[in-house]
């Protein structure tokens, strides 16, 4: 940690805050260190049965993440999707991304990753497809709906869903102009572009039809691409349509066969996790006012839908770790959130092992084997 905190340190004072967001600036050093020693306790004893968050280092998060927000550099954004659209390399919340726009020919598959096989975003492509990649676990999606009770989670949090195929609201929109996936989590009977003999079907009027999708490029055009919530790895529990899946980032309009060109810049630091990281902080040293504040900036920030976000009445650490996962979902923080909130050792779909080193993934044999001729000079982590 002290050589990353050093590094950062050193190349700070030569950088500005103009070149981001795919490039390193002051802010986004700011971010990284915040969020360094907020996981410090982790990381000076990856194996401990509590971590420790040592005040000073609380205070450091604090620091730092006050110097992002107060900087006026960043703002939420109203609409949350927008976030990891296509044209998202302008948007005022992200920090420092990975530089995905197409002239850059990114390759990322955050779009297509999760979609079904018979799931086609756009009607230039009839090529570019999803993958039945992963979908997200029953027990994560169920604190969604423990969150908001009797309401539905898509009518309850704008960052859940968003709906852009009418035709579930209203039968009757079976044919259209422009077609445009639908955004966030994905669940039930999907509805979509109709695909034939490798073309889109269409309307009399020369429009694209629009319908109920079944499994046609898995050769069982009988099954409806019907996403269920239960997903395990069963022979039942992994078939093509189980799990709810998640279309967070924008399909690239370019990507010819969903592949290539991943538009989205990939977030690494946004103003969102700034919030969250100081929230953290604060209610870590008992000042739960200010963690409620700044969990609620973020919560009520996505007014650009119908759905808006309603602040909570109270913080507690379980509740802050449930927000950062409504917020921070499918932007690879979950794992090492879930270590430093005590939460990895617990039991949920599929995941039953207590062991404590698996915090530490294993170090390759060949890189142990290639690292040096000299034994032991590059040892395995423990309990592998």
């Amino acid at each position: 940690m002290e050589y990353i905190k050093n590094e950062l340190l050193a190349v700070e004072p030569v950088l500005d805050n103009t070149t981001g967001p795919g490039r390193l600036t002051k802010a986004a050093v700011w971010g990284l260190l915040a969020r360094l020693y907020l996981n410090k306790g982790v990381y000076t004893d990856r194996y401990a049965a509590a971590v420790t968050f040592a005040p000073a280092d609380l205070d450091k998060v604090i620091e730092y993440t006050d110097k992002i927000i107060s900087s006026n550099l960043f703002s939420l954004s109203p609409d949350y999707f927008s976030i990891f659209g296509n044209a998202n390399h302008d948007n005022k919340e992200l920090i420092f991304a990975v530089d995905q726009r197409a002239d850059l020919n990114g390759h990322n598959r955050m779009a297509y990753f999760s979609l079904s096989g018979d799931q086609y975003p756009l009607t230039a492509f009839p090529a570019a497809n999803g993958t039945d990649g992963p979908a997200i676990t029953p027990d994560f999606y169920q604190s969604w709906v423990q969150a908001n009770g009797a309401t539905d989670p898509a009518a309850a949090d704008p960052r859940f869903y968003k709906q852009n195929i009418s035709i579930y609201t209203n039968p009757g929109d079976s044919c259209v102009t422009d077609f445009n996936m639908d955004r966030g989590i994905l669940r039930g009977q999907q509805y979509g572009l109709i695909r034939v003999a490798g073309a889109f079907v269409k309307c009399a009027n020369g429009n694209f039809k629009v319908g109920k999708l079944f499994n046609l490029s898995r050769s069982n055009p009988n099954l409806p691409v019907d996403f269920t919530l239960a997903i395990d790895f069963t022979t039942a529990g992994s078939n093509y349509s189980t799990g709810y899946r998640v279309e967070k980032y924008e399909f690239s309009r370019k990507s010819a066969s969903g592949r290539n060109f991943g538009e989205a810049d990939i977030s690494i630091l946004r103003l969102a996790d700034i919030y969250l990281m100081r929230a953290e902080a604060k209610l870590r040293k008992n000042d739960a006012a200010g963690a409620l504040t700044d969990v609620n900036t973020v919560r009520t920030s996505r007014t650009a839908y119908a759905v808006k976000g309603t602040p909570l009445p109270a913080i507690t650490l379980d509740l802050l770790f449930r927000e950062r996962g409504f917020e921070l979902y499918w932007e690879m923080v979950r794992r090492t959130d879930m270590i430093r909130f005590g939460k990895y050792e617990g039991s949920w779909t599929e995941k039953t092992n207590t062991d404590k080193n698996k915090r530490v993934f294993p170090i390759p044999q060949t890189a142990i084997d290639g690292a040096s001729n000299l034994p032991g000079f590059l040892v395995q982590n423990p309990g592998y």
